[in-house]
């Protein structure tokens, strides 16, 4: 399965899907207590050290950008996607939306004070994440945390059709949370912990809990 168009192909798609999917995902976190839980915890670790800017890397609409805001951190969001960037900033004015990949978002070094990947990472193929990881690790201060939600599994499949049946084509990559640890700690990150959604249902998912090694 070639996944060798894989950042025009998924900028294509969600260009295409953004308003539906903004409609499905509007009210997502409110009617979902883990990801409430999440987020509130990921927002205490920011203020914990020290607080700072906040990247939500693959933001899609907004969504957990604006939630961020609401628990009071200073978060802004990154997409690959114009269309989502576009409509990020229709539902959300006033807070910060930019255009940028993972592969290469344009922070600098030791920028942000958090960073969250929710559900993104699910499009990068293997042999680009820890490229995406080294960023992460580049871009987060000493001691930032890091939270990341994907899809568990193994394999990957072809997405061709969502979100109000609009014509997609990406590619959906499944992981086991040893897997992803293990980039991640490659990388130069400690883990704190994993948490698993719904993981005796049809599309379990992960959250991992990790943090850029503080200088010693």
């Amino acid at each position: 399965m070639t996944t060798d168009n894989w950042p025009a192909d998924t900028r294509t798609s969600y260009d295409t899907v953004a308003v539906s999917y903004a409609e499905q995902v509007r009210d997502a976190i409110a009617g979902q207590q883990y990801l409430r839980m999440a987020l509130a915890l990921f927002a205490d670790s920011v203020r914990a050290a020290g607080g700072g800017p906040v990247a939500d890397v693959g933001c899609g609409p907004g969504h957990v950008t604006a939630h961020l805001h609401r628990l009071g951190v200073d978060a802004f969001g990154v997409d690959l996607s114009p269309g989502m960037i576009d409509q990020a900033r229709r539902d959300h004015p006033g807070l910060r939306f930019e255009v940028g990949s993972m592969t290469d978002p344009g922070l600098p070094a030791a920028s942000v004070a958090g960073l969250v990947a929710w559900q993104s990472l699910i499009h990068v193929p293997d042999g680009e994440v820890p490229t995406v990881f080294r960023h992460f690790h580049r871009a987060l201060r000493p001691g930032g945390p890091l939270q990341l939600l994907f899809h568990v599994g193994d394999g990957s499949r072809l997405k061709t059709e969502g979100y109000g049946g609009h014509p997609m084509r990406v590619h959906v990559h499944r992981r086991r949370p040893d897997r992803v640890a293990t980039w991640l700690r490659e990388a130069g990150f400690e883990i704190e912990a994993q948490l698993l959604l719904d993981p005796d249902g049809a599309a379990p998912q992960a959250f991992l809990f990790a943090r850029r090694e503080p200088r010693r």
